[in-house]
């Protein structure tokens, strides 16, 4: 049976890709990649296709036809991985914000201390962000802040987007009623599995912002987030809010 598989959404990372993939293969504990492609026109899927060829039973790829958002792109590889059988699922950046040694320590805390959802986390001790300006920290911060006061949830880091699922947790929530496409995605899965009462455990990681390739970060996905949580808390106040 297939256990472990990281599901890396992809838009032009040409930059990167090669390197992540390697350095994930390198790690001691076997993991399995799924990169789910944009249809970059940067060729990322054809470097991917390229580097299958090395890794052919380890190493998956799924291409979209357009750019459709980080959050579809993971529900897309969830599904795929689920399909597949895979008992644990991570989703990670292609951009090497997320040190690839770092999945070792969330499998460790889903498979050896019997947590069902290992968030790497920036700000669960301290603030753990480099090269990014203070605005951003801020911005970033103030935002899993709102989440926390609006939602309720303890967890320093809402927006990460650095985890480890247990499969009963994606098999759980229903994919297919996740209304965030953006980053906001992020801030709803953890709150579905935050009202499933599903054991949640914050990693503390070191978050190092990209030095290849271009942020996908935009005004439309921050108020994506910001009006999104309020509408996501007040219909779950009259179970109007589906899991």
């Amino acid at each position: 049976m297939p256990e472990a598989i990281v599901v890396i959404p992809t838009f032009n990372e040409i930059e990167n890709i090669e390197r992540l993939i390697r350095n994930i293969f390198s790690l001691q504990r076997g993991f399995e990649i799924l990169v789910v492609d944009d249809n970059s026109p940067d060729k990322t899927a054809d470097k991917v296709r390229e580097l299958i060829k090395e890794f052919p039973e380890t190493l998956h790829l799924e291409v979209r036809k357009e750019k459709m958002g980080i959050g579809t792109a993971y529900i897309h590889g969830f599904k795929w991985a689920l399909q597949k059988n895979y008992q644990y699922i991570f989703e990670m950046d292609a951009d090497f914000s997320h040190n690839p040694n770092d999945l070792i320590r969330l499998y460790n805390a889903c498979v050896k201390r019997g947590f069902d959802m290992a968030i790497g986390s920036r700000y669960v001790d301290g603030v753990n962000v480099v090269n990014w300006p203070m605005s951003r920290v801020l911005l970033s911060w103030g935002a899993s802040k709102y989440v926390n006061i609006i939602t309720r949830m303890p967890i320093c880091d809402t927006t990460a987007g650095f985890i480890c699922y247990h499969r009963r947790v994606l098999e759980k929530i229903n994919l297919d009623k996740i209304h965030f496409v953006g980053y906001a995605f992020q801030i709803e899965m953890k709150f579905k599995a935050y009202l499933s009462k599903f054991k949640i455990i914050e990693v503390p990681v070191i978050f190092t912002d990209r030095t290849k390739g271009e942020s996908k970060m935009s005004g439309s996905i921050i108020s994506e987030a910001i009006f999104g949580v309020i509408t996501m808390k007040f219909k779950s106040l009259f179970n109007r809010y589906e899991i």
